[in-house]
């Protein structure tokens, strides 16, 4: 019901006049209107200026009001038309503050990475100057009400929002019309790494932001000039080390539908080799000096000489396909490739090592079982001679052809006791006794008794020594070459990629 006007009556001593009523309109929500009634006699009123409001003044507009003006649908902005439409393009500043960097995978050949991005470009159509704040920090919801870019990063392999325990987005407004877009991503960018001085190697990994749909006639990205990548001061790698200078640059890139606007930026990363000194490095260094350790061994102990022998080289087979595990198969040797290679070599040199020094203390063993078969094989010929002159007494005072090889034969041993007596050196080579080798090797017990029944000082005694020493030289030749050698290679290779291959590598970066 429509509440009856208030009157306010006015005495006067003249004539009252009757009062003039204002309806109400109970359509409307404005409050029943006061009513002045005056006598006749007085001065007119305007209507203006007999109706009045109480608590009618002037107050700011509400945040929900101002955004729907600013915004809204009544507002007439279109999320999918971007600012300047048919006009200059959109210039968007970028920069990045990185929470995290690590799990850089070799055999993907990618990195992770924690960054907030933030996007900042000026849209007239939210200029405003009905709200009294220099900016508005808007809820996350309201990006879907206005055009953003619409970058995404060239060389991602994988990425994901973060939702906990809200959007974690940021959506700042300015009076001018910047607009702030910050956003949490978690990224697994791809990274080309060159391994060949791998575990000394630094490695340049990219990001690259570009624009997908819109080309550079219609947005141009660019990076901030003040702090365009930031780092958290705890941030740590546990392999590598993250350089402080970082090489910001364009990558525009031109493809059929047009050219699209591309920035990116270049992080240098050194990779920290303690690990790799620890768990391949030293173990294989060890390894090759245990090696040498068969050199001191007696060379008649042919059971430690040999296992020791095999034992390192399967250790050095094991050690080089561990450190090749971790790492990409790639057709270039890596530096690591060559430690391991020439561990395995030098060991596999120390077994081979060895089998020369049992070859050679062995020697005077076949030389006395060659003098055996030979005296057998005279005894046996004279004997059948002796026969067939008795059988033949003309014939036996003429020498036959078997005589004369038998001769030959007895002037061979006949040669082989001179030298001996001589002690002059020997030389299975030179004793022109090629019908008679025979191969293979008889028991030792046979040559030990062979040798316990010569008296002392036998000829035979001195020629079993010199060839045992020919054997033992190698053995003390060998403890001074080895260790030189391996020295000398250590030298050339850490010199070579610590010094030389990481100039290299500074120079090009």
């Amino acid at each position: 019901m429509t509440p009856p006007p208030r009157v306010l009556h006015q005495h006067s001593s003249t004539k009252t006049s009757p009062p003039r009523l204002l309806h109400y309109d109970s359509s409307t929500k404005t409050p029943p209107p006061i009513l002045l009634l005056q006598d006749s006699s007085s001065t007119p009123v305007s209507g203006t200026e007999q109706v009045k409001y109480p608590g009618r003044s002037a107050k700011p507009m509400s945040p929900s009001d101002f955004l729907d003006k600013l915004m809204g649908r009544t507002s007439g902005y279109d999320a999918r038309i971007r600012p300047n439409f048919k006009g200059p393009p959109v210039n968007v500043t970028c920069n990045i503050f990185i929470n995290s960097f690590g799990s850089i995978t070799e055999t993907t050949m990618d990195y992770r990475l924690n960054v907030f991005l933030r996007q900042q470009w000026n849209d007239p159509r939210l200029a405003y100057k009905e709200y009294p704040d220099d900016s508005l920090d808007l809820d996350p919801s309201m990006l879907d009400s206005i055009w953003k870019p619409d970058l995404f990063f060239a060389n991602e392999k994988g990425a994901n929002f973060h939702e906990v325990t809200t959007d974690n987005k940021l959506l700042r407004i300015f009076q001018n019309g910047n607009v702030l877009y910050s956003i949490r991503l978690t990224l697994i960018l791809s990274c080309q790494m060159d391994l060949k001085n791998f575990p000394m190697d630094i490695q340049t990994c990219t990001m690259q932001l570009e624009s997908f749909g819109y080309t550079m006639n219609d947005l141009i990205f660019q990076w901030l000039d003040e702090g365009p990548v930031q780092v958290a001061d705890d941030l740590q790698l546990p392999q590598f080390v993250l350089k402080e200078e970082k090489d910001l640059g364009y990558c525009t890139k031109h493809y059929n539908t047009g050219k699209f606007t591309c920035i990116e930026v270049k992080f240098h990363l050194e990779r920290q080799m303690g690990y790799y000194l620890i768990q391949m490095y030293i173990p294989s260094l060890l390894t090759v000096i245990l090696s040498w350790v068969s050199f001191w061994i007696n060379m008649d102990a042919a059971p430690a000489r040999v296992g020791l022998g095999i034992t390192t080289v399967l250790t050095m087979t094991t050690q080089s396909s561990g450190s090749r595990a971790s790492l990409p198969k790639v057709s270039y040797v890596k530096a690591i490739d060559i430690w391991m290679a020439v561990c395995l070599l030098f060991v596999f040199a120390a077994l081979l090592e060895y089998a020369a020094v049992n070859f050679v203390s062995r020697q005077h063993k076949e030389f006395f079982r060659l003098r055996r078969k030979l005296r057998e094989e005279q005894r046996m010929r004279e004997a059948a001679n002796a026969n067939a002159q008795s059988n033949n007494g003309l014939q036996g005072n003429l020498p036959s052809n078997k005589d004369k090889g038998s001769l030959k034969r007895c002037s061979a041993c006949a040669r082989e006791e001179q030298l001996a007596q001589g002690n002059q050196p020997l030389y299975l080579n030179s004793f022109g006794m090629e019908p008679c080798m025979i191969g293979g090797d008889g028991p030792l017990s046979e040559t030990a008794a062979f040798f316990a029944g010569l008296p002392p000082g036998h000829a035979l005694f001195e020629i079993r020594r010199r060839f045992i020493e020919r054997a033992k030289r190698i053995d003390t030749i060998s403890r001074a070459v080895f260790p030189l050698s391996f020295l000398l290679f250590n030298v050339l290779y850490w010199f070579t990629y610590k010094v030389l291959r990481s100039e290299d590598v500074h120079a090009s970066g």
